[in-house]
């Protein structure tokens, strides 16, 4: 309990990709020193059990569901740190990446409460960890682009919410939150993107690093085609990630053979 007439301090801290034991060493320190704890929807139960002294707060925002409004967990962080001393709030993979820290910053910044980021794993490096295929690849991928076409629409009038998310142009393409819009991003890219074509390597990634991880593995025309459709499953969160990194290592090689130009005999 904060007694002194000060603000406590507030942690943003990345979870991780999902497996508990994947929390840095910092991240799972201040979880043991932790008041009070705001939590994720998807953050492992295991990872709350490193803070038993902590009251436990869930205030998750799952796709479809009921979940807490930004500007009600904005409140929640300054309320407690009238309160506490050492406030953790838990995100999922890393907090700065399409986690809305930015407006839990800001909103602590202008209480007045000190505010420290602690980064986590993203899922996007868990995830070609986990495939052991690197997302870039000399002379063939030198440049990764992270995608979620989830857009928070409190802020946005109802022509902004719909209008597309342009092709991004990297080598490789990581989507986040893309599962309901699987085949129109790879019907996107076919059409758009001159780094795609429907023989583009794709895999797909779901509840990365944890016990119920699962990999779809195709291309970009198959996926367009809706053949992960059936395949997904609505409670898992799932990565999407496509480019000619990610072809194996023997289709890759004759990848590489058919580009090159044909010497004639004689």
């Amino acid at each position: 309990m904060n007694t002194a007439n000060t603000l406590g301090k507030v942690y943003l801290v990345g979870a991780g990709p999902g497996a508990a034991d994947l929390i840095t060493v910092r991240g799972a320190k201040l979880l043991e020193q932790a008041d009070i704890v705001f939590h994720d929807a998807l953050v492992d139960a295991a990872m709350l059990a490193l803070c038993p002294q902590a009251i436990q707060v869930p205030v998750g925002k799952r796709c479809g569901k009921l979940s807490s409004a930004q500007h009600f967990i904005n409140k929640r962080l300054v309320d407690a740190a009238k309160q506490h001393r050492v406030i953790v709030r838990l995100k999922g993979g890393d907090p700065m990446m399409f986690g809305r820290a930015d407006e839990e910053i800001q909103a602590l910044k202008h209480a007045g409460v000190e505010v420290e980021v602690v980064p986590g794993i993203t899922a996007a490096l868990a995830g070609a960890a986990a495939i052991a295929q690197s997302l870039t690849l000399r002379g063939v991928s030198r440049s990764v682009a992270f995608v979620t076409l989830a857009q928070g629409t409190e802020n946005l009038n109802a022509t902004q919410a719909q209008q597309p998310i342009q092709n991004p142009q990297a080598d490789t393409l990581v989507y986040y939150m893309g599962r309901k819009d699987a085949a129109r991003i790879a019907k996107q890219l076919i059409e758009n993107s001159p780094n795609q074509s429907s023989d583009t390597p794709v895999r797909i990634l779901e509840a990365v690093s944890t016990k119920n991880e699962r990999h779809w593995s195709s291309t970009l025309g198959e996926l367009a085609n809706g053949k992960a459709d059936d395949w997904f499953d609505s409670a898992s969160p799932a990565l999407i990630m496509v480019g000619e990194a990610l072809r194996d290592e023997a289709s890759q090689d004759v990848h590489k053979e058919n580009e090159q130009p044909q010497l004639k005999a004689g």
